[in-house]
């Protein structure tokens, strides 16, 4: 249950933050446009990408024995930094407004093929999947791996799920800086406590 937890915690502090993936996202919502596939999509790329980075550094540290505390330091000070970064933003929040355009309905190819530029053409996400997640998932071994990936998935899928069906209520709390602040207050604190997690 703790790399679960673990999982689906880091993947939701790494997620929630302002981004051209997340405006797409919920501008797809607004528009009530191939939100289904659009929310899939996101979520089923992002769950990949932690496979491929768990098993990846899982492999390098069974054959490279000395290699498990670097990662385990080098995740708990990411976590740490990404904390404190959250907290920072906090202090001086911004908005969230999804972008306009495309005033004729796409085909689900069109918004696909747009959905896969925000979500592969963006070298953080293969840092923050492939690197960072998949160094700290590295920790765990049989079914606590497993369940740190599954907790994952959950999390990309909760988000994606909320910010593209729950779009026409969200879009009004996302506009509003106090709610980013508040957010990335929580994502900062949350992140700080799985660094002290991982290092003990």
């Amino acid at each position: 249950m703790t790399a679960f937890l673990t999982g689906f915690g880091i993947t939701l502090g790494l997620i929630v933050a302002i981004g051209a993936q997340n405006a797409f996202v919920l501008r797809q919502g607004l528009r009530r446009e191939q939100v289904g596939p659009v929310v899939a999509f996101c979520a089923l790329a992002d769950t990949l990408l932690v496979m491929a980075g768990v098993w990846t550094m899982g492999s390098l540290r069974t054959a490279i024995p000395a290699l498990a505390p670097a990662l385990t330091l080098g995740g708990a000070l990411f976590l740490f930094g990404y904390g404190l970064l959250a907290l920072r933003r906090a202090r001086k929040p911004q908005a969230l407004r999804a972008a306009q355009g495309l005033p004729e309905p796409a085909s689900r190819a069109r918004v696909l093929a747009q959905t896969a530029a925000f979500t592969l053409l963006n070298p953080h996400v293969y840092v923050d999947t492939v690197l960072l997640v998949g160094s700290v998932g590295a920790q765990e071994v049989g079914a606590a791996r497993i369940g740190f990936v599954t907790g994952t998935a959950m999390a990309s899928t909760a988000w994606f799920a909320l910010l593209g069906f729950g779009a026409r209520m969200l879009a009004p709390l996302f506009a509003n800086p106090v709610a980013w602040r508040w957010l990335d207050a929580l994502v900062g604190s949350m992140m700080l406590a799985l660094g002290i997690v991982l290092l003990t």
